[in-house]
């Protein structure tokens, strides 16, 4: 005769699946009969002219005609672009190295620039005219000229 598969702790784990199951639809049943939903319509949200969240529908006298095709999607073409030239002053630039950063005049902001980027030689010091072009992590100086001063 062969001894039976089940063994107390089959029978215990078995035990306490079954009741953590009826512990879960327990509390599901408890969640529904308490809750204060009230339904759809107290879950509904309007946005306003504004674009503010609200909880009354919006006032159809409000309402606008926008004309679809006076949307644009997307980002446009990359002749659309308009390149500025922009002037700055050699903040750093390590010859050893290759690179260093350019502060621009306007705004201050200091932008990175490789010795491929560079049209003539420069110094620290220098004020040079540039263009900026997307890099792996940032904004990069390019096309850097001295300005004869």
């Amino acid at each position: 005769m062969a001894k039976s598969q089940e063994t107390f702790s089959k029978k215990e784990k078995e035990k306490n699946r079954l009741k953590k199951r009826q512990d879960k639809q327990e509390k599901l049943e408890e969640r529904r009969k308490n809750s204060q939903g009230g339904g759809l319509e107290f879950m509904m949200a309007y946005v306003d002219e504004n674009g503010h969240i609200i909880d009354t529908p919006p006032n159809p006298t409000k309402k606008k005609e926008i004309d679809a095709d006076s949307i644009e999607l997307g980002v446009p073409k990359r002749e659309d672009i308009v390149e500025t030239v922009r002037t700055g002053k050699i903040d750093f630039f390590n010859d050893a190295k290759g690179f260093g950063f350019i502060k621009e005049l306007n705004t201050q902001e200091k932008y990175f620039v490789h010795i491929n980027g560079l049209l003539e030689e420069v110094r620290e010091g220098d004020t040079v005219v540039f263009e900026l072009e997307r890099g792996l992590k940032g904004m990069n100086a390019v096309r850097v000229k001295k300005l004869k001063a």
